[in-house]
């Protein structure tokens, strides 16, 4: 995978850690939409977790792997509960910024060609999942993913419903709808930071019903631990019995 859309993450994240608070990244979707993200998100504090953060971080068990993992802030609250934690990310900036702040195992790499292992936790937060970039990519990872984690290994993953509604028409929009031709999760966005945009990439919304139906085609059981408002949840993948 090309490290050169993640490039003005990566350098928003360096120029926050060296004192710009005020730095933001544009997300421009194919859609049309716009979208400014504040990096003092990336650098939040135990204190700031969501409910959901919580709940994952507490399941979390034995040698954990935090994969995208920004500017380490699961990782370092994963140290602080004294967890063995190895922290990836795609972007060398990121990586330079975690070690920094004192995320003792980090490693420049994505999750698709890391060599490591074996973990007890895989981590997916800040719909990490999305990394996969499509369906396809989707069912490739959890084919592959078993290398990284020991027999009785667990993924936690985050994700948003991407047709989410709320009451009786909330299953009136079928399983894997489609949208211009794909999947309406399947969403393409390019980062822009200080008026340099990154080239496209593409990133992956999974409503957690597809999920469970394409987890156990792999051979995953799915379990939703956590469900937030506007279709925000956690699953938790682990190998099905035989």
């Amino acid at each position: 995978m090309s490290t050169a859309p993640w490039t003005p993450h990566g350098m928003a994240l360096l120029d926050y850690f060296h004192g710009d608070t005020s730095a933001k990244i544009v997300v421009h979707g194919d859609d049309g939409e716009t979208e400014v993200v504040p990096i003092s998100v990336f650098f939040r504090g135990p204190a700031d977790f969501s409910a959901l953060e919580e709940a994952a971080l507490d399941l979390c068990r034995g040698r954990v792997l935090d994969a995208g993992a920004g500017a380490g802030c699961h990782a370092l609250a994963l140290q602080e509960r004294d967890l063995p934690v190895c922290a990836i990310d795609i972007a060398p900036e990121a990586v330079e910024v975690m070690r920094k702040r004192g995320v003792k195992d980090v490693r420049c790499a994505d999750l698709f060609h890391f060599q490591g292992g074996p973990f007890d936790t895989l981590l997916l937060m800040m719909n990490g999942i999305g990394v996969v970039g499509d369906l396809a990519g989707l069912d490739r990872f959890l084919g592959e993913v078993h290398r990284l984690l020991s027999p009785d290994g667990q993924i936690l993953l985050d994700s948003y419903d991407p047709d989410w509604t709320e009451g009786p028409e909330a299953s009136a929009s079928p399983r894997g709808a489609r949208r211009a031709g794909r999947y309406i999760g399947e969403m393409r966005f390019r980062l822009e930071y200080k008026g340099e945009k990154g080239p496209p990439l593409s990133w992956l919304f999974l409503d957690s019903k597809l999920l469970d139906e394409r987890a156990m085609k792999s051979g995953w059981s799915c379990q939703v631990t956590w469900q937030e408002e506007e279709g925000h949840y956690l699953a938790r993948l682990i190998r099905a019995g035989p």
